[in-house]
Formats: structure tokens, C-alpha cells, sequence
């Protein structure tokens, strides 16, 4: 590794490359998630064999996804939320780690402290009782030249101002439908989590990437598969804010902001 980068995988994922260790954040590597279908091309799987470090943010199935970690191997590190241990290792995942909310751990020159997310956090959805259960949570991650900021699912919440500034902000703009339930970013709560975490670099994640089959069809998904981060882009020019936006197409690379001259 020659310094830090990145590269967007689709939906939540994302490939960072940090104090020489290779992170994924929700990996979501397979054509099928659960009901959904891939819509854009599968990640290369270059992009994942060398994998140090895997971080989940909540159990939703496009999220926590099984098949995509058992590509990834069994005895890679994974961390989840409290709570989230026991029933992964129970699938054959040998390297789990739980974190509360503002838990952390520091691995050579990269360090990860767990954040606050608002979003639900059971597996199955806000509405059941019956299986696991955990805290959602974004990460924020540091060096001792960069940051990055992962938000996993999360809506609007003043606290992210604690967090800033940072270098790099992943931030959901959409979803997977035609409609968002609570607990999400769209394009205009976005834009104003960019007024608070005052990134260099905002880049937006969970969208464009996986469909209900047969919605991909209509008028309307189509354009949900494409505007969310344009729009959430023209959000950030219009408020002033001095932050470069990168829209990332799922498989491209995204240009990481030099380092700080601390001199």
C-alpha cells in the first residue's frame, strides 16, 4: 500500500485501504441479497481477498450479509454491534468482535471507535421482537493522517457535529426502493449531515446498487437508481458548504484527499 484509498463496492460498501490495512464496510459482494437483485456489476474479487478487517454496522440484511462475508472467509475479523457475537459465531464466523456505541480499538496506526446511528437495529426489522438484536452504529476511523467517516444506516442527528471535521464522510443518500422508512438519510438530510461533520470529501453510498425485481422497470425506480447522489451533490453546492463531492459509480475508485500539511 503506497497511502490511503478507497473504492466504492456499491450499496454500503466500501473498500478502504488505511495505515496498511484493507477495511470493508458491509460487505455486499453477491448478485442476490435476500429478495433484491445486483443491478450493476459484481465487485472483482481482488477487491476482497486481501481483507483485514470487516465492519458491520447493523444486522439488516443488506448489511449483515451472510453469503458476502463467507466470501470474504470465516476467520476474518469481523465487528458488530453488542449483541451481534453470539449468533454470527453460531453461523462459523471464528474472528467476531462486539463494540458498544463509542467502544474502539486500535490496530497498528489505524484506530476505530464505533458511533451513534439512528436506525433500527434488529435483524428482521423495527416492528418484530423475535431474534437478534443490537445497537445500530457507523464507525468513524483514524490514522495518524486521515479519517474517515462511515455512517452505516443512520437519519440526521445533531451529535455528528462531535465527530467533525473529518476528511472523508460515507454517507447514505437512498435505499434499495421506491420509498424510505425512518432511520435513513435521503439527499437533503445528507446534505445537511455535511454542514455538520464539515468533510473534505463527501461521498455517497447506498444507492444505485440493489432493486425489488421488477421495480427497476418503472419510471420512478429508474430514477432513484441515478438522482439520489446528484441530488444530494446539488444540496452541498448550494449550501456553500467547502466540501468536494465524489459520486462514485459501484466498482470506481474515489480519490483520497491528500494529506493535512501539519508543518
Amino acid at each position: 500500500m503506497n497511502g490511503p484509498s478507497m473504492r466504492f463496492l456499491g450499496h454500503s460498501t466500501a473498500r478502504l485501504e488505511l495505515a496498511g490495512r484493507v477495511v470493508l464496510t458491509d460487505p455486499v459482494l453477491t448478485r442476490r441479497v435476500g429478495g433484491l437483485s445486483r443491478v450493476v456489476p459484481l465487485p472483482d474479487p481482488a477487491q476482497w481477498r486481501d481483507t483485514d478487517l470487516v465492519l458491520i454496522s447493523h444486522l439488516h440484511g443488506d448489511h449483515l450479509h451472510l453469503p458476502s462475508l463467507r466470501l470474504i472467509g470465516r476467520h476474518v475479523r469481523v465487528v458488530v454491534p453488542r449483541g451481534a457475537g453470539a449468533w454470527l459465531r453460531q453461523r462459523g464466523f471464528t474472528r467476531v468482535e462486539e463494540l458498544d456505541v463509542d467502544g474502539e480499538f486500535t490496530d497498528g496506526d489505524l484506530h476505530v471507535r464505533a458511533t451513534r446511528a439512528l436506525h433500527s437495529g434488529h435483524r428482521w426489522g423495527p416492528r418484530l421482537t423475535h431474534g437478534p438484536q443490537s445497537e445500530a452504529m457507523g464507525y468513524l476511523l483514524t490514522t495518524p493522517d486521515s479519517s474517515v467517516y462511515f455512517a452505516g444506516d443512520t437519519d440526521l442527528f445533531p451529535d455528528m457535529a462531535k465527530l467533525a471535521p473529518v476528511d472523508v464522510a460515507l454517507l447514505p443518500v437512498w435505499g434499495w426502493g421506491p420509498n424510505l422508512g425512518p432511520g435513513h438519510l435521503d439527499p437533503v438530510r445528507a446534505a445537511l449531515a455535511v454542514g455538520l461533520l464539515r468533510p473534505r470529501v463527501a461521498v455517497p453510498v447506498h444507492w444505485g446498487t440493489l432493486v425489488v425485481p421488477g421495480l427497476s422497470r418503472s419510471a420512478r425506480m429508474s430514477r432513484l437508481l441515478v438522482d439520489p447522489p446528484l441530488e444530494f451533490a446539488a444540496g452541498v453546492l448550494a449550501a456553500g458548504h467547502d466540501t468536494e463531492v465524489v459520486v462514485a459509480q459501484p466498482g470506481e475508485a474515489v480519490p483520497f484527499p491528500a494529506p493535512k500539511d501539519h508543518s
